[in-house]
């Protein structure tokens, strides 16, 4: 009986994938001839420098915003059976996967991010705002401080969660310390994410390996929701990845980098592995890393550490061609996610 439900959720999971790269297919081509036709390019910011504007000058004027087609997707799949369970009987009950405890709390921090996302988009493509358009960063820091002072209270009211777990150690009541803490992790994969989304695809294939890890991590979990929710997510980032492979045809934008953060941070909390993030979003950190220490050696050495941050314009700037930064910050990617799995199981066995 068991193998029996194993099998099937395994199944769910495929299949839910594969229906939403078919979807996100699907709505592609009407997202992007929207972007083309009301002409929403991306705008380069007046304080980005003459070296950023040198190496990425040529990319002004893409379709932005496009990563309406990755929460899109996810929204109008989650959507759609949970409307064919609620309107119909039958095997729809057991495909829906819209629960309470494990998809509306990482589905509703996505569509929040995404909606302020999508506002800075549009700002820069009007040139509202300082620096060329978008919102100013105080007020970036303010409004996604608000989605995560939700998703915090939420995981703490709501879901009654204070407890983490350090791998290889135990568990920890964090008591009135843990709604902080899950605040400044969330802004910390919100931020990261943006910071990543600097070239063709980057952002994307390393979001498909974090993801990958916590689909697994919630399958072994028991977590068939959230597993099927993750599913949905990396089948609407494998279509969004082969448009957006370089050249790009079109760039997420905000609306999809900032969402991408936030849901990773949620659902590592959801699976209780926050300390395996290092692991599992290991460019993430590092990119974030690259532009902290630059601000910190500018400041304190009145120089600069690298020619320019995030980290991946770094070797670009040293002569490293597009391609070949993005290709080899994935294979680091996936080789330190797989580390991170490899010491998920072990302390697992090791209970």
């Amino acid at each position: 009986m068991l193998s029996e439900i194993l099998a099937f959720q395994l199944i769910k999971v495929i299949l839910l994938g594969i229906f939403s790269t078919f979807v996100a297919f699907s709505i592609t081509p009407l997202v992007s001839n929207f972007l083309f036709k009301h002409h929403l390019g991306k705008q380069i910011r007046t304080d980005a420098g003459p070296l950023f504007s040198a190496l990425h000058g040529k990319k002004e004027g893409t379709p932005t915003m496009a990563g309406i087609i990755i929460w899109g997707t996810v929204l109008i799949v989650t959507l759609l059976f949970f409307l064919l369970d609620t309107c119909f009987d039958g095997i729809w009950k057991n495909i829906n996967f819209l629960s309470r405890a494990q998809v509306l709390l990482p589905l509703g921090a996505m569509l929040g991010a995404a909606l302020i996302g999508l506002i800075d988009d549009l700002l820069g493509v009007w040139h509202v705002g300082p620096h060329g358009g978008g919102l100013a960063m105080k007020e970036k820091l303010i409004f996604y401080s608000i989605v995560a002072l939700i998703g915090a209270w939420w995981f703490s009211a709501k879901l009654g969660f204070s407890m983490i777990t350090i791998p290889f150690i135990g568990t920890v009541d964090l008591g009135v310390f843990y709604v902080p803490w899950v605040i400044f992790i969330l802004l910390a994969t919100t931020f990261s994410a943006n910071e990543t989304n600097g070239l063709d695809g980057l952002l994307e294939g390393t979001a498909l390996v974090a993801f990958s890890c916590y689909l697994i991590i919630a399958f072994v979990q028991g977590k068939y929701d959230l597993a099927a929710f993750l599913a949905v997510l990396l089948g609407s980032l494998v279509a969004f990845l082969w448009y957006n492979i370089h050249p790009a045809r079109f760039f997420m934008g905000d609306t999809g980098s900032m969402a991408l953060g936030v849901t990773l941070g949620v659902i590592a909390f959801l699976t209780d592995t926050v300390f395996y993030l290092p692991f599992f979003a290991f460019i993430w950190l590092v990119e974030s890393l690259s532009v902290i220490l630059q601000l910190n050696y500018k400041k304190f050495k009145k120089r600069k550490l690298f020619l320019i941050t995030p980290l991946h314009h770094h070797f670009e700037a040293l002569g490293w061609p597009e391609t070949k930064v993005i290709m080899r910050f994935w294979l680091i990617s996936a080789m330190m996610a797989l580390l991170g799995l490899a010491l998920y199981f072990l302390d697992l066995f090791m209970i």
